[in-house]
C-alpha cells in the first residue's frame, strides 16, 4: 500500500476546488436499508400519519415505499412503522420510539460525518 501525506495528494491535483464527499447509510447483512430516503419516509409518515400520503410526498410509488416499510421493520428487533387497518379514521400508520431514536440517531451520524468530510476537505486543499 502506498502512503501519501494530505499535503503531496494536492500536489497531484489540477487547480481548482476540489472535496472529499460522500454518502451514508447504515447496511445490515450487507444490504442497505437506512439511510436518507427511509429517514425522510418515516418523517413523512409521522407527519401525515400515512405510507400512501407519505409516498406521494416524495413522490414515490405506493409499492416502493411499502417495500421500504418492509425492509425496515424485518431489519429491526422491533417495528419501525406501525399500520392499522379500518377503523373509524380509515386505518393509518404511525412509527414507533424505535423509529425515532433512529431517526436521531441517524442524524447525529450525518453531523459528524460531515465534520469529517469539512476536515478532509480541508486537508485537502493544503
Amino acid at each position: 500500500m502506498i502512503r501519501m501525506k494530505h499535503s503531496n495528494i494536492s500536489q497531484l491535483l489540477k487547480q481548482g476546488k476540489f472535496a472529499v464527499n460522500g454518502s451514508l447509510w447504515l447496511e445490515g447483512d450487507g444490504v442497505r436499508f437506512f439511510g436518507p430516503g427511509p429517514v425522510e419516509l418515516l418523517q413523512l409518515i409521522h407527519e401525515t400519519g400515512s405510507i400512501n400520503a407519505a409516498a406521494k410526498k416524495m413522490q414515490m410509488s405506493y409499492k416502493k415505499a411499502w417495500h421500504l416499510v418492509n425492509n425496515l421493520n424485518a431489519m429491526s428487533a422491533r417495528p419501525m412503522v406501525v399500520t392499522a387497518t379500518g377503523g373509524e379514521k380509515g386505518g393509518g400508520s404511525s412509527i414507533s420510539e424505535e423509529a425515532m431514536q433512529l431517526i436521531d440517531y441517524h442524524r447525529q451520524l450525518r453531523e459528524r460525518f460531515k465534520k469529517f468530510l469539512e476536515e478532509e476537505t480541508r486537508l485537502l486543499g493544503r
